[in-house]
């Protein structure tokens, strides 16, 4: 993983001295609430409904055991001992006390970590597949790219106060891992019939108030274009995008009033101008990047072996067949598999993460999967590159950590935002929603039945829990001063990427789990086999049918 040199350590230490006075004025009363407000959101300090939050950056998902250690720490003493995991792969701590986010900053910035531009109408952390390097599938590995653009955009004097946030996502897998459709910018890696890299850029996707499907206004362009290109699209956006209404300031919006046309030749004027400039891409350059992401000491293993020994271990025990059937993913490198440790469990928040467990992530990190690991868009942990004959020691090291449900990818594996408990925006709460479900279909064997899906809960229309692109998605409105759930069907972030569509009328807390079992029963009654999934009998059928089954009407 990419370490920082000279310059980086500085840059973060002189920025945590500086938040360090702004933060001792803004406490004695020399700096108004307004003042402090764009100073705070630069560094990720939030306040929220009922604590200030901070939002600690992690560079496209990758973390070392040794950090993860420090933020266990952090939230120990600085916090109520827990973190969330949030869908951009961040972590984000819910209860420090603002006259210690200095000395917090401090601590990240001793293990190479801050929380700059974690918020803000500035470029936020970019954000990748999780199992970038290692997935079976990959093209390109986009992390020596993801970290380029994050050095390019960390405190770019230009883009420090854009119409509104920027969001950019990259993918270098056959599969979309990253949700590169629903991003500012979503950049696809690929090679061409030479085998050489391309890029192909998609502009203008986006959830929140008005969903949008990104469009594609690039491909086939070479790397070394990579910063030039991002530079004409935010200087595009940067003096077009709308600063009058923050409803309407996102490029989704300044892309579908321009239309895709203008859009795309006002970014080939800008960039025709600057595309051979200072900010283009060597060899050299790329390489150097490339060489901080090499692969781990792997052993050199015999894989029949390795196989063998998961399919004996697998057929004495089911519980643990389900898991590396759920939970673990095909590997580049013979005899090993990336696990998915999911933050799902009954009862819990779904992404929440104790300093305990992350204490113990950390060990299993080091003892399984070379002291390296990684945060999901799905809020979950990623061990990248654990031995096939290890996969048994580590799921029952996971057991009395509460971490060994083999849920991932299906319906308790849900995404969701804070929501009311905890974010002053929400319209209302999400966690006991996520909670209620959890419970009515804990029962495993009814999860395998029902197969992969996406279930994402939002507590408001900015879509932080991203609804639009569930499979199921719920959002919570307010009506009159009450707690209601509106459902929509059909959404999918990934290579055929589509928005939810809207089920019918919201209903009541109390009664979204009836509901989502209607919608269920609907499914399975639908479905032309028992391997047809979820999304792909909704795409046959359309929405009518649940509808019928939900509100008992045509």
């Amino acid at each position: 993983m990419y370490q920082y040199d000279n310059i980086d350590q500085t840059l973060v230490d002189e920025r945590v001295e500086q938040f360090r006075e702004q933060t001792e004025r803004y406490l004695s009363g020399d700096l108004s609430d307004a003042q402090f407000l764009p100073l705070r959101l630069q560094n990720g300090l939030y306040v929220q409904r009922v604590a200030p939050m901070l939002r600690i950056a992690v560079p496209y998902g990758l973390l070392s055991s040794r950090q993860l250690r420090a933020l266990a720490a952090i939230t120990r003493r600085y916090d109520k001992g827990y973190a969330h995991v949030s869908t951009r792969q961040n972590f984000q701590i819910n209860w420090p006390r603002i006259e210690d986010v200095p000395d917090i900053l401090a601590d990240l910035a001793a293990v190479q970590m801050h929380a700059i531009q974690t918020s803000g109408n500035c470029i936020r952390n970019t954000t990748t597949d999780q199992f970038a390097g290692v997935a079976a599938d990959e093209v390109v590995d986009p992390r020596p790219y993801c970290e380029i653009i994050r050095q390019w955009s960390t405190l770019h004097p230009e883009f420090a106060f854009l119409p509104r946030k920027f969001k950019i996502a990259v993918n270098g897998a056959e599969n979309d891992r990253a949700a590169i459709h629903f991003h500012d910018v979503g950049i696809q890696l690929y090679r061409n019939e030479a085998s050489r890299v391309r890029l192909r850029f998609l502009v203008g996707g986006g959830l929140g108030r008005t969903p949008m499907v990104g469009r594609e206004i690039r491909d086939d362009l070479d790397p070394k274009h990579l910063l030039t290109y991002l530079d004409a699209i935010l200087r595009v956006y940067n003096l077009k995008g709308r600063r009058d209404n923050k409803y309407k300031a996102r490029i989704k919006i300044l892309v579908k009033a321009m239309g895709v046309e203008a859009f795309r030749t006002a970014v080939d004027a800008e960039w025709a101008s600057s595309k051979d400039g200072p900010t283009t891409l060597t060899d050299d350059v790329l390489n150097a990047m490339a060489a901080h992401f090499t692969a781990p000491p792997y052993e050199t293993l015999d894989g029949e072996a390795e196989h063998r020994f998961v399919h004996d271990a697998t057929a004495r025990d089911p519980l643990f067949a389900g898991w590396v059937a759920r939970n673990t993913q095909a590997h580049q490198q013979t005899g090993y598999r990336a696990v998915t440790i999911t933050l799902k469990a009954t009862g819990n928040a779904p992404g929440d993460i104790s300093a305990e467990q992350m204490d113990a992530i950390a060990d299993l990190a080091d003892r399984y999967a070379f002291g390296e690991l990684r945060t999901t868009h799905q809020q979950n942990i990623v061990l990248a590159d654990v031995r096939e004959s290890d996969l048994l020691s580590l799921w029952r090291d996971l057991q009395p950590l509460g971490l060994a449900a083999s849920n991932a990818g299906h319906i308790t594996d849900m995404i969701c935002c804070p929501g009311g408990d905890f974010c002053s925006l929400a319209n209302a709460k999400s966690i006991p929603v996520a909670q209620a479900l959890q419970e009515r279909f804990d029962a495993m064997d009814y999860q395998y039945d029902l197969g992969p899906i996406e279930l994402n809960i939002s507590g408001c229309m900015n879509a932080c829990g991203h609804h639009h692109v569930g499979h199921i998605g719920i959002l919570g409105v307010d009506k009159k001063g009450q707690e209601f759930y509106q459902i929509c069907l059909g959404g999918s972030q990934g290579g055929n990427a589509q928005v939810a569509q809207i089920l019918g009328p919201s209903c009541s807390r109390a009664d979204v789990p009836d509901v989502i079992e209607k919608i269920l029963q609907c499914y399975v009654a639908l479905r032309d086999s028992e391997d047809e999934t979820f999304i792909a009998a909704f795409q046959r059928c359309g929405i009518q049918p649940f509808k019928e089954a939900v509100y008992g009407q045509p």
